[in-house]
C-alpha cells in the first residue's frame, strides 16, 4: 500500500512539474474603466433645471411611481403578465440557474448504494475434477463515481462562469421588462395623442360645417359670393380627410398596444385623449456612474466579463494535471448467509493522474478563444457604456428643447385663438373677408395640432428619459 502511495506522489509531482512548464500566467478580473465623461452632455434651460430640482433619480423610482395614471399603469401590468419576450426571459433564467446548480453539482462526488447478485454453473468438461460446479457470487455496497480532486479550480472557475452567466440571464430579464414598460407607455401616449388629434379635427369639421351651412344660406339669399362658399366646402373636406386619417392611425395603435401587452386591452383602460394633466412624474438625470452601475444592459454586460475570466481560469486549469479519485466499499461473499459478516468485507481505491504530453496544441488554442472572448467581451461592455451616455445625453437635450418648444407653441396657439374670434366677428359684421378667417382658422388648427404632437414629444421623451436612465425594473 505504502509502495501504491508512492507511486502515485511520483507520479503527480512529474505530472506538476510538466505542466508548470507551459502553463499561462493567472488572470484576475478587473472593471473596466467608465469610457464616459464625468457628466452630462445637456444644457438645461433655467426652467427645467427648476423644474426638476427636486425630482427623484430615474434609477430609484419603480414603474408604478413613474406612470400616475391609473389606467396606464393597469395596461403595464397586464402587459408584465402576458408578453411573451418578459416570459421568454423568465425562463431563460430557470435554465441559467439549472445550469449552475449542475456546475456546482460537479464539485461533489457522487455516491450510489448497490446490490448484485451472480451465479453461474461450470461444466463438467471444463472443470479440473471432471464435475459441473455452481458458483455465487453476492456483493452489497456503496461506490463512489470518479471524483476530480479539484486542486487547481478548474470546477469551481467552470462554476463560478455559471454563476455570473444566471446573473447575467437576471439582468437581462430586468432590461427587458425596462423595454417592456417604456414601449408600453410610449405606445399608449401615442394613442392618446392621435385620439386627441381626432378630437380636435372632429370639433374644427363641427365648426366649419356650421359655418359652411351659414354661409351656403347666405349666398342663396345673395348676401355671400359662391368663392366663399368653395372656401369653406374645402376646410370641411380637408378636416373630414384629417378626421379618415386620424382613424386609421389610431386602430394602428390599438393595434401595437395590444401585440405589447399579449393579449387585447379592455376598453375601458384606454386613453380618450392625451389630457392636459401629467400622467408621468419628472426626474432628475443624477451622474453618470450612478447610472451607469445601476443600468440593468450595463451590468449584464459585466456579468458576462466576468464569467469570460472564469472561462480564462478554467482553461489555464487544464494545462496542470487532473486528479481523479475513484472507489467504494462494502460486503462480498460467495455464500448469500455470510454477505455481512466482518470477513466478507471488502474496498477499493484507484486515484488517477492524467496529463495530455503532446494534444496539438488544443488547450493552448482553447485557452487562446477564451482570452479573445474575454476581450470582445470587454469591447461590448465599452459599446454599452458609450451607447447608455449617448442616450442619456440625447434625452436631456431633447427634454430641455421640448419643454421650450411646448411653452412657445402654447402662447402661439393662444394668440391665433384671439387673432381667429378676432376675424370671424369682423367677417360676421361684414368688415373683411372670408379669406382672412379661412387663414386664420387653419393656422389655428395647425397650431393645435402642433402643439398635441410637441405635448406628446415631451411626454415620450420623458419615458425614454426615464427608460435609458435605468429606471422601470
Amino acid at each position: 500500500m505504502r509502495k501504491r502511495l508512492f507511486v502515485f506522489v511520483l507520479a503527480l509531482a512529474v505530472c506538476w512539474a510538466l505542466a508548470g512548464c507551459h502553463v499561462p500566467r493567472k488572470q484576475s478580473y478587473a472593471q473596466p474603466k467608465t469610457p464616459a465623461p464625468p457628466e452630462w452632455h445637456a444644457n438645461l434651460s433655467p426652467q427645467e433645471a427648476q423644474a426638476t430640482a427636486g425630482a427623484p433619480a430615474a434609477v430609484s423610482l419603480k414603474w408604478q411611481e413613474f406612470f400616475t395614471d391609473s389606467r396606464l399603469r393597469q395596461v403595464i401590468q397586464l402587459a408584465l403578465d402576458n408578453n411573451r419576450d418578459l416570459r421568454i426571459a423568465a425562463l431563460n433564467i430557470e435554465k441559467a440557474r439549472a445550469q449552475y446548480g449542475l456546475a456546482r453539482a460537479q464539485q461533489f462526488p457522487t455516491v450510489t448504494l448497490g446490490a448484485s447478485a451472480d451465479a453461474y454453473r461450470l461444466p463438467g468438461d471444463m472443470a479440473n475434477n471432471g464435475k459441473p460446479s455452481t458458483s455465487d457470487t453476492n456483493r452489497v455496497g456503496v461506490e463512489a463515481a470518479s471524483w476530480e480532486v479539484d486542486l487547481f479550480g478548474r470546477i469551481r472557475s467552470l462554476k463560478l462562469e455559471a454563476l455570473e452567466q444566471y446573473l447575467a440571464t437576471e439582468q437581462g430579464k430586468a432590461a427587458t421588462q425596462i423595454a417592456l414598460v417604456s414601449a408600453v407607455g410610449a405606445s399608449y401616449l401615442n394613442l392618446a395623442g392621435d385620439r386627441e388629434s381626432l378630437r380636435l379635427a372632429q370639433a374644427t369639421l363641427d365648426a366649419q360645417k356650421g359655418t359652411f351651412e351659414m354661409i351656403r344660406a347666405s349666398s342663396e339669399r345673395g348676401i355671400r359670393s359662391d368663392l366663399d362658399v368653395a372656401e369653406s366646402r374645402s376646410q370641411v373636406q380637408a378636416a373630414d380627410l384629417d378626421i379618415a386619417r386620424y382613424t386609421g392611425q389610431i386602430a394602428l395603435d390599438e393595434n401595437a398596444l395590444d401585440l405589447l401587452v399579449g393579449a387585447s386591452v379592455p376598453a375601458e383602460l384606454l386613453p380618450a385623449e392625451l389630457g392636459s394633466g401629467e400622467i408621468l412624474r419628472d426626474v432628475s438625470a443624477g451622474v453618470p456612474s450612478e447610472v451607469l452601475l445601476r443600468r440593468p444592459d450595463i451590468l449584464q454586460a459585466e456579468h458576462q466579463l466576468k464569467a469570460a475570466y472564469a472561462n480564462i481560469a478554467a482553461a489555464r486549469a487544464d494545462f496542470f494535471p487532473r486528479i481523479t479519485l475513484t472507489g467504494g466499499g462494502g460486503f462480498l461473499s460467495g455464500a448469500l448467509q455470510q454477505l455481512f459478516s466482518l470477513r466478507a468485507r471488502t474496498w477499493e481505491f484507484a486515484p488517477q493522474v492524467t496529463l495530455p504530453i503532446f494534444d496539438a496544441g488544443v488547450r493552448r488554442e482553447n485557452y487562446k478563444i477564451a482570452e479573445v472572448e474575454r476581450d470582445t467581451l470587454v469591447a461590448e461592455y465599452d459599446l454599452a457604456v458609450q451607447t447608455a451616455f449617448r442616450e442619456v445625453s440625447d434625452s436631456l437635450g431633447q427634454r430641455s428643447r421640448l419643454l421650450e418648444q411646448q411653452q412657445i407653441q402654447q402662447g402661439l396657439v393662444e394668440t391665433l385663438e384671439r387673432t381667429y374670434r378676432l376675424t370671424d366677428a369682423r367677417y360676421k359684421a361684414g368688415l373683411d373677408n372670408y379669406l382672412n378667417v379661412l387663414v386664420t382658422q387653419r393656422s389655428l388648427y395647425g397650431g393645435q395640432q402642433t402643439l398635441v404632437n410637441l405635448r406628446l414629444a415631451r411626454l415620450s421623451n420623458l419615458v425614454t428619459l426615464y427608460k435609458v436612465l435605468g429606471g422601470g425594473a
